[in-house]
């Protein structure tokens, strides 16, 4: 996993003595493996990374990291999973590398193509803090669907950021006031949606931006380098002219090299298993790439309504599977919530984070990466309300052009405020 903290101060001055070891030992449960640090006192700069090493378990692939040249620094949570490509174009470019970690590819592709070209080209899932040295300019970059979290925020004149809210509020005069609107949001969402969060001098950065700090200390707005819309609005200018069977192979054949790509580690990984479609995929796809049975981990529940352990056995046997499971009770679940503060720093209503947090917990007992099938119903129309939309227009696409209009400019005239009063 990793953690990233740090601080820019616009006007440098003396902090309490070990504020970045504060700060970083804040969030030491996202990277038990080693903890880094740089500092530049002059230009009132600081770094932090706590380590979860997946890639290059030697010392070269340590954090912060300092480029060839010496003008970038990097702390970096996440995984580029083309860094063995971008590696091998930047080779032919002149670039060479001590080590094979994705974090020194990173820092060439920046020093190469500059920090928005290189993250449109980073395929992974990714959180970083850059600092150009010789521009004294600071970025901070989130991957393009926000997997990977990043706060930012202010603490008088000092820019804070972090993976949590922990480093910001371990650093001296952070104020911890609640943000009311935020908290509305979280009773009406079940969460705080990015940019919000749960205090008032804390934002999360948008997926798929870079927020720039100049030597000034000025912050802009945080600027795209992808959009979600654009490729949506692309495809649809130019859509498919595959067949159906041609569609279904090449999917295919994308899904495999995106789960190949993320088999790539230097630690034991494996699979969180529910039986349904999105992580069964997974799986089987991890399974038919590796020469040894995958390791797979379920939570199973006493309550017929809501295990899915026999579902996930019957996928692990047919796949032939190394498989786990655990069968927890309403007191285990009950005994984890008063932990939840500890790993959420704010209000976070989801119930699927006691079993996610309990297959986690039995799974890194065994392992150290486990992949799942998170957003597998997000892509392909998985939920009920996709089933629904289709149902309606089955209905719906008799009823005559101008009559379905008429009733949608009816319907949009009303606010959802006031339908819902």
């Amino acid at each position: 996993m990793c953690g990233i903290c740090g601080f820019l101060m616009h006007t440098p001055e003396r902090l309490p003595e070990g504020t970045l070891r504060r700060m970083t030992d804040s969030i030491a449960h996202r990277g038990p493996d080693a903890d880094g640090f740089w500092e530049d006192p002059s230009a009132g700069i600081g770094f932090g990374h706590r380590r979860l090493s997946i890639l290059e378990l030697s010392p070269l692939g340590a954090q912060p990291m300092l480029s060839s040249s010496g003008r970038w620094v990097l702390t970096y949570n996440g995984e580029v999973y083309n860094y063995r490509a971008l590696a091998a174009e930047l080779r032919a470019l002149g670039h060479s590398f001590r080590g094979h970690s994705d974090t020194e590819v990173m820092l060439a592709a920046i020093e190469q193509w500059g920090i928005a070209a290189a993250a449109s080209r980073f395929v992974g899932i990714f959180a970083f803090a850059a600092w150009d040295r010789r521009d004294r300019v600071l970025s901070l970059v989130r991957d393009h669907l926000g997997v990977k979290p990043l706060y930012y925020g202010h603490a008088g004149g000092t820019l804070l950021f972090g993976s949590e809210l922990k480093p910001l509020v371990a650093f001296p005069g952070f104020d911890v006031t609640i943000d009311r609107g935020a908290l509305a949001l979280s009773l009406r969402h079940n969460c705080i949606p990015a940019p919000y969060s749960i205090y008032r001098d804390a934002r999360k950065l948008p997926p798929g931006t870079i927020l720039t700090v100049g030597a000034d200390g000025v912050v802009g707005d945080p600027v795209p380098f992808w959009s979600a819309r654009d490729v949506a609005e692309a495809g649809t200018r130019a859509p498919s002219q595959l067949s159906d069977g041609d569609a279904t192979d090449a999917l295919e054949e994308l899904l495999r090299d995106a789960v190949g790509l993320q088999m790539l580690a230097d630690v034991p990984l494996g699979a969180f298993l529910s039986g349904g479609v999105d992580s069964s995929t997974v799986v089987a796809l991890m399974q038919s790439q590796s020469s040894t049975p995958v390791r797979t981990f379920s939570i199973g529940f006493p309550d017929a309504r809501y295990d899915e352990a026999d579902a996930a056995r019957a996928v692990a046997t047919h796949l032939g599977t190394d498989h786990t499971e655990l069968y927890v009770t309403p007191d285990d679940a009950l005994a984890l919530i008063p932990q939840l503060p500890r790993y959420f720093d704010e209000p976070f209503s989801d119930s699927s984070q006691l079993p996610t947090m309990l297959v986690s917990a039995l799974a890194r007992r065994h392992v150290t990466v486990s992949l799942s099938g998170d957003g597998g119903d997000e892509l392909f129309a998985g939920y009920n309300r996709h089933v629904l939309g289709e149902s309606l227009w089955r209905r719906m696409r008799h009823v005559p052009r101008p009559i379905r209009s008429a009733v949608a400019r009816a319907v949009t005239a009303v606010s959802p405020e006031t339908i819902e009063r």
